[in-house]
């Protein structure tokens, strides 16, 4: 996954809070959307009653400030919406506040059987723990671990606990019939590197072929080496590769691939998800120096294991940066059922659910709570409205998990899924001055955050489309936080 860019809290957000600046603000919510933002969503197709936005003030830590006039514009924000990844934002607070910004997840490691001279008579048994970001390096660094402790040899099996979760199997087409998009992963008690294949493509013109790298590597998948090149333009380079990933033990490419592309990467989800983790930890295993004379499969810990070795995850601060940033789904579902693990023993679906509303009616009241369902957007069902996410983010702005939580939004125009903003809209005022994160389904287009405005006021936005057309409207969006951020 890619680093997320770090801005220190106290260097960007924090000081729009300390400013005493403000901006002339209207005495009652105006209620008439901006022009420029109707003027773009005629053109994109999407009629005004598809649209819920809210845009208020945050307060100064300065207690001779006066009091907050009501939104400075409001405009049918009770409206229940489906606010596709913008719910994520409800997710990693709640994560922040029940577990706290140094929180961490604890991957154990434990023998069955006795250990002498580097060989362990028994099994060697890997127990997860919801951990979001177990990707390659971490797993490698947790094997050189085990062996430094004095196992190199399991002569029994490896065994993958992954019962910290209570997942029912789903069908990874059943969202949007694109099963091999990793974003379709399903989260997992042991979820290794997001359970995806990622290709890299290198012409040779010396050659004539690209050279083809996967990792990570798969005991018993064939890969091929290398395929010829094509002349021409770049264009639908995918397309042209006619690969084939439907058998779990062969991933073929019987195309070509256009040497105009230079080097691309194709991240995609491999066909067997439950296989992929034994598949993975086999090849890796015997990378780091390990030998293995049963298999790799999956199993509980057994009573009398002894704990070898435990390794910690990431923090929370840097996995809600990715989750945010970067829009992850299964590390956003990883964490959403790692709030009932802590409480009930193991993760499910409903546990959260349940925790996410005890928490929500103790945070917020009588604020209308989020529908949820997995807690990362990525649903047809989950629902919440612009007041909901404006009361979230109001409460997110002070206090000691501000600092976390905004530095795991994107910065328009920097990075994460706002980075794009400064192709779409050039020299905009909004890059930089905009700590946002963004949602979009088929059918919806969403955008949620913090913006400065000239006058050094900051202000949270809520801003939610359902509408067939809504992802032409994203211009629109880039518009509205145009529009807060000329506040003068």
């Amino acid at each position: 996954m890619q680093t997320s860019v770090r801005y220190p809290f106290t260097s960007a957000v924090a000081l729009l809070a300390l400013c005493g600046a403000f901006a002339v603000l209207p005495a009652t919510a105006q209620t008439t959307l901006p022009p420029e933002f109707t003027q773009a969503l005629a053109r994109a197709g999407v009629p005004r009653e598809a649209v819920s936005v809210m845009v208020t003030a945050l307060p100064t830590p300065d207690p001779a400030a006066p009091a907050l006039p009501p939104p400075r514009l409001a405009y049918r924000t009770d409206a229940t919406m489906n606010p596709a990844s913008v719910m994520k934002l409800v997710t990693t607070y709640a994560g922040l506040d029940l577990l706290g910004a140094d929180f961490t997840w604890t991957n154990r490691v434990y023998v069955d059987g006795p250990v002498a001279g580097g060989v362990l008579d028994g099994n060697l048994v890997i127990r997860g723990s919801g951990d979001p970001k177990l990707v390659l390096e971490r797993l490698d660094a947790l094997f050189r671990l085990v062996i430094a402790q004095g196992v190199r040899e399991v002569r029994g099996d490896i065994v993958l606990d992954r019962a910290i979760f209570q997942v029912p199997e789903r069908n990874p087409a059943e969202f949007d019939d694109e099963p091999l998009r990793p974003y379709n992963a399903s989260p997992d008690g042991l979820l290794v590197n997001f359970k995806s294949l990622i290709f890299t493509f290198t012409p040779d013109a010396a050659t004539g072929r690209a050279r083809i790298r996967s990792e990570p590597p798969m005991a018993g998948v064939e890969i091929p080496a290398d395929l010829p090149l094509s002349a021409g333009p770049c264009g639908d380079w995918r397309a042209g590769l006619r690969a084939d990933f439907s058998s779990p033990d062969r991933v073929r490419f019987t195309g070509r691939y256009p040497g105009a592309c230079g080097e691309r990467l194709w991240p995609v989800a491999y066909v067997e998800p439950r296989a992929y983790a034994a598949r993975v930890v086999q090849a890796m295993w015997g990378a780091a120096g390990g030998t293995l004379a049963g298999k790799v499969r999956e199993g509980p810990t057994p009573a009398g294991a002894r704990l070898w070795v435990s390794a910690e995850s990431l923090p929370m601060g840097d996995i809600i940066a990715d989750i945010n940033k970067f829009s992850n789904n299964v590390m956003a579902q990883q964490l959403f059922l790692t709030l009932s693990s802590k409480t009930q023993g193991n993760g499910t679906f409903e546990g959260s659910r349940q925790q996410l509303q005890r928490w929500w009616r103790e945070r917020f009241g009588e604020q209308a709570a989020p529908v949820l369902d997995n807690g990362s957007g990525l649903s047809r069902e989950e629902r919440t409205s612009a007041a909901s996410l404006t009361a979230l983010l109001r409460r997110a702005a002070s206090g000691p998990l501000s600092a976390p939580f905004a530095n795991s939004l994107g910065i328009a125009g920097v990075d994460g899924t706002v980075a794009r903003m400064r192709e779409r809209n050039g020299a905009s005022e909004a890059l930089g001055r905009a700590w946002l994160k963004t949602g979009s389904l088929r059918d919806v287009a969403a955008v949620a955050g913090y913006v400065n405005g000239r006058s050094g006021q900051r202000y949270s936005l809520v801003a939610l489309i359902n509408h067939d057309n809504a992802n032409a409207a994203r211009p629109a969006l880039d518009q509205l936080v145009e529009w807060v951020v000329r506040d003068q």
